[in-house]
């Protein structure tokens, strides 16, 4: 029968080091008071750091808005990289920031067997090469393709060579973190054919019980659809993950495709083509 799904256990956030000096103007007035008699430390936490963990933007994209002076801590603007801050300090963006990041593109690519999700292989294309005006979904008509939405468009996860279906291609770091982000806990959908015989315990320990490369997997919910398809849902990406996973139990993965992202479906997207993740859409 169908497993039962076990969430994750989420561990405590480390708690960020007390500053020993009297705090910088930028802090403000909300800046926790120094401590006496701590030793010597750095003050407070990247400010780049605090924007990504509250999924404000990447850090790539702090630093950007930081050097663009986008940036208010406790209402004072902030334009020096690196600055540390009281990780519990009010962070504003400027308006100019904001319509920036709306301006950013995530789309959603069916991947066909033979592109590489992430940097070119010999003798491969990358996926990122299949996003162009022929390709563009013909329902996808709220969106005009422009070329500038290629300019630091990555893939925001894996998919095999050998394997097909929903791939994100985004310029928006707050989607790349929630998809990728070492907390990330957005399931992802496959249903994968096999061949071979799976050993008596096999979808049990598919299930929860395998470990890779010395680590244990999450919780894991696997299914049988028919004779020889399974679907596997996911919280983590490891490399090879499903087939390797696979083999431990007997079986050999001979056709696998991503049908969901979160709560993104694939759905009737042809082969080959893409669209845009949707306003009302979300992962």
């Amino acid at each position: 029968g169908r497993a039962s799904r076990t969430e994750p256990v989420r561990q405590a956030r480390k708690p960020a080091p007390v500053p020993a000096q009297a705090p910088r103007p930028v802090q403000g007035a909300h800046a926790r008071p120094a401590s006496d008699g701590a030793a010597p430390a750095p003050e407070g936490v990247r400010l780049s750091k605090v924007m990504a963990e509250r999924g404000i933007c990447s850090r790539r994209e702090a630093d950007e808005f930081i050097e663009r002076g986008w940036v208010f801590v406790d209402g004072k603007r902030v334009s020096e990289l690196g600055i540390r801050i009281d990780p519990d300090a009010r962070i504003d963006l400027a308006p100019e920031a904001t319509r920036t990041q709306r301006q950013r593109v995530t789309i959603l690519l069916h991947k066909p067997v033979g592109y590489v999700s992430g940097q070119p292989e010999p003798g491969y294309a990358p996926a990122v090469s299949l996003i162009g005006a022929d390709n563009q979904f013909d329902r996808d008509t709220a969106q005009r393709f422009h070329p500038s939405q290629l300019k630091n468009l990555a893939p925001a996860g894996r998919l095999d060579i050998d394997s097909t279906g929903l791939l994100v291609l985004t310029q928006d770091g707050r989607v790349a973190r929630q998809l990728i982000g070492d907390d990330s806990k957005v399931e992802k959908e496959y249903l994968v054919r096999v061949e071979g015989a799976l050993q008596p315990d096999g979808l049990a320990l598919l299930n929860h019980g395998l470990e890779l490369d010395g680590v244990t997997l999450r919780p894991a919910k696997v299914e049988w659809i028919n004779d020889d398809q399974l679907r596997f849902q996911l919280r983590e990406g490891r490399k090879r993950q499903i087939r390797r996973m696979c083999e431990l139990v007997g079986l050999k993965v001979v056709g696998l495709k991503r049908v969901r992202i979160g709560k993104v479906k694939l759905g009737d997207l042809p082969l080959g083509q893409w669209r845009y993740l949707r306003e009302d859409e979300s992962f």
